[in-house]
């Protein structure tokens, strides 16, 4: 069943894109390949598995098995592919190149579902990559220059930041890192005398890994990225594919170096400065930012961040708020960047200027703007105030001084900008001006199929804030 979910969407890519029958008639055969995907997927929720490929050396197998961690984030996978995905039939029902599009839609799924099932270090690596390939055509579909570039700086940085992780990986592995076990897999009579070596390698894996997420110094790919690519790619790449750096992380520090190897070191220090300085400047570059999809961008830079300082506490109630922020984040960015994905289609433009009485044209949509943006601010009962409370009392407890208290300011402070650079954005959508007279040309009417999935995601966001407590409660 694994290997079925890892494989299936992989060749459902390949034929989308590749045979002309499945080509010709992709809006049929893409929510079928799709659906069987998810029946898939939630077989292997519900029932667990295992499989390894082949083995390499004794220490280095391609395995797959799902415990609760690869679960959780294969729920995450299957939802936003899924509902950006829907959205992405209307948004591109008059592209030639949509059944290329969606290959690599559907390709890359498979990649994100086997980094989930990932069961130790190598095969993370490998698979980590993979979707890296994989989704680097999603930002490069539009062919522009503008386009190519994006993609370009996309694929450096992933493969860059990997190598660093790369090099944690021939570190860690010898040590006896080569499964995954929570609270740490290597043996300390491997590790004697060269624990210095250990924490450097951990450190550089944070580092490269973090890149995907965003992590200050190497955050430049999203802002390049999402302004160019298609929206619902935007929303792909912001709620989900970013959280692979997130999840490598975690099974870096968590399952493989374990915690207790970085607590209280260097590493740790160095790992909340960079946290809280991604978070301070991903939101004042997102609160001064007039291109709406280059705001969101850098709000992502933002809100990862937070998940990277949950992490950093290296405690279970950390990974617990992490766990929650990484949810709401999956659905309430996924809705915003579907949300900007409508305004452009409207309106031809991102500029934020434009979208003063918006709400006239597209109200669904802006009020769908509206929830998504309140929970990132951290609104009760949206699902980031659930996951900013358990990260910030959290730090209170377990963070040590001056992070036990610098961590809260910060979340406040990035709150208050938060609601600066997105309510504002409600704010005139809803009450323009009142010497505002021009009205937003409407180019074409806005297929269900758009509008649908962006309240389902607002609505998983308000389920995390209702009971995501509930479902991290075992972890």
């Amino acid at each position: 069943m694994v290997l079925t979910l890892i494989l299936f969407p992989v060749l459902a890519g390949i034929l989308t894109a590749a045979v002309p029958a499945v080509k010709k008639r992709w809006k049929v055969w893409v929510p079928i390949f799709l659906a069987l995907t998810d029946a898939l997927g939630a077989a292997v929720i519900v029932r667990g598995g295992e499989v390894t490929l082949f083995s390499l050396t004794e220490t280095l197998k391609l395995s797959f098995s799902f415990d609760w961690t690869g679960r959780f984030f294969l729920l995450l996978t299957l939802v936003l592919y899924t509902l950006a995905g829907i959205y992405a039939i209307g948004y591109l029902a008059k592209d030639a190149r949509a059944a290329s599009f969606f290959g690599f839609w559907l390709v890359s799924m498979g990649a994100m579902a086997a980094t989930c099932g990932a069961q130790n270090l190598a095969s993370l690596y490998l698979c980590f990559e993979m979707a890296t390939l994989t989704t680097m055509p999603l930002v490069l579909h539009d062919r522009t220059p503008e386009a190519v570039s994006a993609a370009r700086k996309y694929l450096f940085y992933s493969i860059g930041g990997a190598l660093m992780g790369l090099f944690a990986v021939l570190v860690l592995v010898p040590m006896g890192a080569d499964r995954f076990l929570f609270g740490g897999a290597m043996h300390p009579e491997l590790t004697a005398g060269r624990e210095n070596l250990a924490r450097t390698a951990v450190f550089l894996g944070i580092a490269g890994f973090g890149t995907k997420a965003g992590m200050y110094p190497l955050h430049g790919w999203l802002p390049s990225a999402h302004p160019v690519a298609p929206a619902p790619a935007s929303a792909l790449l912001s709620g989900l594919i970013a959280k692979a750096g997130i999840l490598a992380v975690i099974r870096l520090v968590y399952f493989s170096a374990g915690p207790d190897l970085i607590r209280g070191s260097w590493v740790q220090t160095v790992w909340m400065i960079l946290a809280l300085a991604t978070v301070f400047m991903g939101s004042m570059m997102a609160w001064r930012e007039k291109i709406l999809k280059k705001r969101l961008a850098y709000s992502s830079v933002s809100q990862l961040s937070y998940i990277m300082l949950a992490l950093a506490l290296l405690c279970d109630e950390g990974m617990k708020g992490g766990l929650l922020h990484a949810a709401q984040h999956a659905c309430a960015k996924g809705a915003l960047f579907l949300c900007a994905g409508v305004f452009l289609h409207m309106l031809g433009t991102g500029e934020t200027d434009r979208l003063r009485g918006i709400g006239k044209r597209a109200p669904l949509t802006l009020w769908a703007f509206t929830l998504a943006s309140l929970s990132l601010v951290g609104i009760p009962p949206f699902g980031g105030f659930v996951s900013k409370w358990q990260i910030a009392v959290t730090a209170l407890k377990a963070a040590p001084a001056p992070f036990s208290w610098l961590i809260p300011a910060m979340l406040l402070l990035s709150a208050l900008l938060t609601a600066g650079y997105l309510l504002t954005v409600v704010v005139e959508g809803f009450f323009p001006p009142r010497e505002e007279t021009e009205k937003p040309a409407r180019r074409e009417r806005v297929s269900p199929l758009m509008t649908v999935p962006m309240l389902l995601l607002c609505a998983g966001a308000l389920a995390v804030g209702l009971f995501g407590s509930s479902l991290i409660g075992g972890w």
